[in-house]
């Protein structure tokens, strides 16, 4: 199966997200700003500037949670920031890149030990992969990340997939009630590209974007099976979410990694044959009581 062609010229296109009221948002890493692609095919600029945006939730407050230097609530009427979770550098955390929420609007974002794509002087190190609660409190539920990508749910809620690209392997953690996280362990190791971002459809199928030379998302069944394959012209395969009134519309996002220009980021789209999972909202507090 191969993917159209919707839009192009970014630098590097992370963090999609299907927004049913108006179709789907998306970041660009390098050159900073968030998008909206809309159903009419026209794209505008949502919010202008901040760059690092690796991943992004609807909130039900009406905006966006946006990954970065920080993990922070972004009003679509251009109201203040909300910061939820700091960078520390003292502690090792410089930013944080991919996200997600459970069916409850919990998020989980992974924390990024040094920067993956912008030079900050630092040895590449790991990152944690946090869980902020309803309350808006933090914690700590995964160590060790080497470099977090996508984050998705299976359908019952109780497995969580991981990508972490460093270890070119996606992982995955029994859920418990509270959110909490049991061990890791190894859903499947990619053969080539990378594993990026990732969604989960309403069968269980687990779907990853291949980086770095992947050329499209592999299609994984729920005992880390490859059974399908969906392919884009460009190398850089970067993330993927579903979308479409009956969610089956597959949204795949590029870079421009490998190519000759470094505004060759895209939005492609292809139509499958199951629906994806929706994602909550994100239902935290925006202030501390």
């Amino acid at each position: 199966m191969r993917a159209e062609l919707l839009c192009e010229g970014y630098g590097l296109i992370e963090g999609p997200v299907w927004d049913p009221a108006g179709g789907l948002i998306f970041s660009d890493v390098i050159h900073g700003g968030v998008f909206r692609l809309g159903t009419d095919g026209r794209v505008e600029s949502v919010f202008e500037h901040r760059r690092g945006i690796g991943g992004m939730c609807l909130h039900e407050a009406g905006g966006l949670v946006v990954s970065g230097r920080n993990l922070a609530y972004k009003p679509f009427d251009g109201g203040d920031s909300v910061t939820l979770l700091d960078r520390d550098e003292a502690a090792g955390r410089v930013g944080f890149n991919d996200l997600t929420t459970d069916a409850a609007g919990r998020i989980y974002a992974g924390s990024l030990g040094s920067s993956p794509v912008f030079e900050d002087g630092l040895e590449p190190r790991a990152g944690d992969l946090w869980l902020v609660d309803l309350d808006g409190s933090a914690r700590i539920v995964a160590p060790d990340v080497l470099l977090t990508n996508g984050l998705g749910f299976s359908p019952d809620g109780r497995t969580l997939y991981h990508s972490d690209s460093r270890r070119n392997t996606v992982f995955r953690y029994a859920v418990a009630a509270d959110g909490s996280l049991g061990p890791r362990t190894p859903f499947v190791e990619t053969r080539r590209g990378i594993p990026d971002g990732l969604a989960v459809a309403s069968d269980g199928t687990v779907w990853v974007a291949l980086a770095d030379g992947g050329h499209g998302v592999a299609v994984f069944d729920s005992s880390g099976r490859e059974q399908d394959f969906v392919e884009i012209g460009v190398p850089m395969c970067t993330s993927v979410c579903f979308g479409g009134a009956d969610l089956r519309e597959l949204y795949v996002v590029s870079g421009s990694h490998g190519m000759d220009s470094d505004r060759a980021g895209g939005v492609y789209r292809a139509r499958v044959g199951v629906a994806g999972l929706a994602v909550a909202p994100a239902r935290v507090a925006l202030a501390r009581d």
